[in-house]
């Protein structure tokens, strides 16, 4: 067998990072820090996820985050540049609102939920936090509503019908 040099793999998300925060554990011989990170993964093609790590170091956690991301991944149903129905996403005391919008709008979010739709390949929606505003949460509430969407298609074909008869 030859020794080549394996090229390095082209990645195939973009990595964005929502969170990162200092975590402290007291010990009977001091403070141990260490940073927690939390990062949101995309194609902007439909896929989407979001993964969080620690380490004693940032990068360290970062690298972890965005490994544990792309193991999360999901496809989410995005139909002319927005999704196909309301939904609200919840996880933990956060509630994200999403709405579907028309064409020129563009993407009315910010932080964390901004980031994720942005990742998932969303080009116009509207979108509320209607409960706590904790990043993480949000970004995770962002991804609950965005797995909870359904094209019309799908669901003609979950009830045994044409598209026709539910329209």
């Amino acid at each position: 067998m030859e020794n080549k040099k394996r090229e390095p793999r082209q990645k195939q998300f973009e990595e964005e990072i929502v969170n990162i925060g200092r975590v402290t554990k007291v010990t009977k011989g001091g403070r141990d820090f260490r940073f927690s990170a939390t990062v949101a993964v995309g194609d902007r093609k439909g896929r989407v996820g979001i993964g969080t790590g620690k380490a004693k170091e940032v990068p360290d956690a970062i690298k972890k985050a965005s490994q544990a991301a792309v193991k999360n991944v999901v496809r989410v149903s995005i139909v002319d540049g927005t999704i196909p129905h309301e939904a609200i996403g919840v996880r933990g005391a956060s509630k994200v609102m999403l709405k579907p919008a028309t064409a020129g709008t563009g993407v009315k979010a910010g932080g964390p939920v901004r980031a994720v739709l942005e990742l998932a390949g969303v080009k116009n929606i509207l979108s509320k936090s209607l409960g706590s505003n904790t990043k993480i949460n949000m970004a995770f509430a962002t991804l609950e509503a965005l797995k909870s969407q359904r094209t019309i298609e799908e669901i003609a074909k979950l009830r045994g019908k044409k598209v026709e008869e539910i329209r």
